[in-house]
């Protein structure tokens, strides 16, 4: 879902939790901050989704899905969020700083950069 672009970063993150479980904005914003603290973006967190850079954007929009904890995040085709960025380290860095945070995080992607990414381990049933 893209950002609102009438309110900042920290207000797009803190209304998922406000708009579906009636959280009040001082603890839903201080839930958002603590994301943001952790990805160390939180200088961007008064900015509005016009000011930020596509790195920024990306990962508000990670964020404001992380929030919810949810059991799976999906990003689709990153280097379309992340133009002038050589994506899979970052993202990976990124998702390594908020593993606390997220349960499952995918990655869809053309086939023809697979190698761009860390080999992945497939778990087997036991």
């Amino acid at each position: 879902m893209p950002l609102r672009a009438n309110l900042s970063v920290l207000d797009n993150i803190a209304l998922i939790p406000q708009y579906r479980h009636n959280q009040d904005y001082a603890s839903a914003a201080a839930s958002a901050w603590q994301l943001l603290l952790c990805t160390g973006l939180e200088g961007c967190a008064l900015k509005r989704d016009p000011q930020l850079t596509p790195m920024e954007r990306c990962i508000a929009l990670l964020l404001r899905s992380a929030i919810e904890r949810p059991p799976i995040i999906l990003i689709d085709r990153p280097a379309l969020l992340l133009p002038d960025t050589f994506y899979p380290t970052y993202l990976g860095d990124q998702l390594q700083r908020l593993a606390d945070y997220l349960n499952d995080c995918w990655i869809l992607d053309y086939r023809w950069n697979e190698p761009l990414y860390p080999p992945h381990r497939l778990h087997a049933p036991r």
